[in-house]
């Protein structure tokens, strides 16, 4: 008898719970399809802890954010900056209550300010014309360079950016205004050098090229300015310093890297430093180039490593010393 009351108190209760669970599961459909009916989920938008809006698609308004943002290369827009970005909050929306996508879109950015990308060909460091695109820039140099223009060592390109769009120039006209032409100089016909004293470059054999330059590598020179070794149909117009492969080479000087590459022109891989002044020096026939037109570098920086590319026979650097594109004896300023 007692194991029959146990069993009807637990019926008893088993059925009040499933009432209840019943009754809750019932409370919650209704109160879902009343959601349903009145309200959309949906995304609360503020900037800068405000509220402005509501949207139902966040990623479609942010994605439209970013590429307001993003770069335009047509009108050479960099990026775009804004005061601030929005914040998102999903919540429930009254279902007579609009989203405002454009409202929030046009508030978002109504505080922005584009910055322009550029290129600038620089002379002895001076920003002179400003080109659109990098293709163009080298166009320049590049034209100029087959010209054989007298400041071609003296002419680099900088990527610029700016609040305001300069003034582009075409690449006909920078090539026709930064065009210089070459100064022939007369030269005198040397013997080859001693090994104790070597003056050449200009009948005088040397000129003030008003900078301090210092050893870019240290090593046996072994073929001095003005030789007509067996080796090359013409007088030398550098310096040879062997050193081992790989060894660094410093600039001689500070100034603007305005080529560093390979031209095929025998020189192998090398760099030319601008110091200003007209005044140039060339690193030949290195194995690593470790510096790019339009760098800037301090005296004594590594900008290269010795090796024997282009007509080369063995490991070294050559090194030349310009000014205003002729050649003078680097011994009368080193070594």
């Amino acid at each position: 008898m007692f194991k029959i009351n146990i069993l009807r108190k637990v019926a008893v209760t088993t059925r009040k719970s499933i009432k209840l669970v019943i009754t809750i599961l019932l409370s919650i459909i209704i109160l879902i399809g009343l959601v349903v009916i009145f309200y959309n989920p949906t995304y609360e938008v503020s900037l800068k802890g405000e509220v402005i809006g509501y949207t139902s698609n966040k990623s479609e308004l942010q994605e439209k954010i970013n590429s307001y943002i993003a770069e335009d290369e047509e009108s050479n827009v960099a990026f775009v900056q804004i005061d601030a970005m929005p914040t998102y909050k999903l919540c429930l929306l009254k279902k007579d209550v609009s989203t405002n996508d454009d409202e929030i879109y046009a508030k978002v950015t109504e505080n922005s300010t584009p910055y322009y990308k550029y290129y600038a060909i620089t002379e002895d460091k001076k920003e002179k014309f400003y080109l659109s695109n990098f293709e163009d820039a080298e166009k320049v140099i590049d034209e100029l360079e087959e010209k054989d223009s007298a400041n071609q060592d003296e002419l680099g390109i900088i990527e610029k950016y700016g609040k305001e769009l300069k003034e582009f120039t075409s690449v006909d006209t920078c090539v026709s205004e930064l065009y210089e032409k070459k100064v022939v100089v007369r030269r005198t016909t040397y013997s080859a050098p001693s090994a104790s004293n070597y003056s050449a470059g200009t009948s005088s054999g040397y000129v003030d090229i008003g900078i301090s330059l210092i050893n870019p590598v240290s090593g046996v020179i072994t073929s001095r300015y003005g030789s007509n070794d067996s080796v090359r149909s013409h007088a030398h117009s550098g310096l040879d310093i062997a050193a081992p492969y790989g060894t660094p080479i410093k600039a001689a000087a500070s100034g603007t890297v305005t080529y560093s590459g390979n031209a095929g022109d025998g020189f192998g891989n090398y760099v030319i430093i601008s110091h200003g002044n007209g005044v140039t020096t060339v690193y030949a026939h290195c194995s690593q180039l470790l510096v790019s037109a339009g760098q800037t570098v301090s005296q004594g920086d590594v900008i290269a490593k010795v090796g024997s590319t282009g007509n080369s026979t063995g490991n070294h650097l050559h090194l030349e010393v310009r000014k205003n594109g002729v050649n003078y004896n680097p011994q009368n300023y080193v070594y």
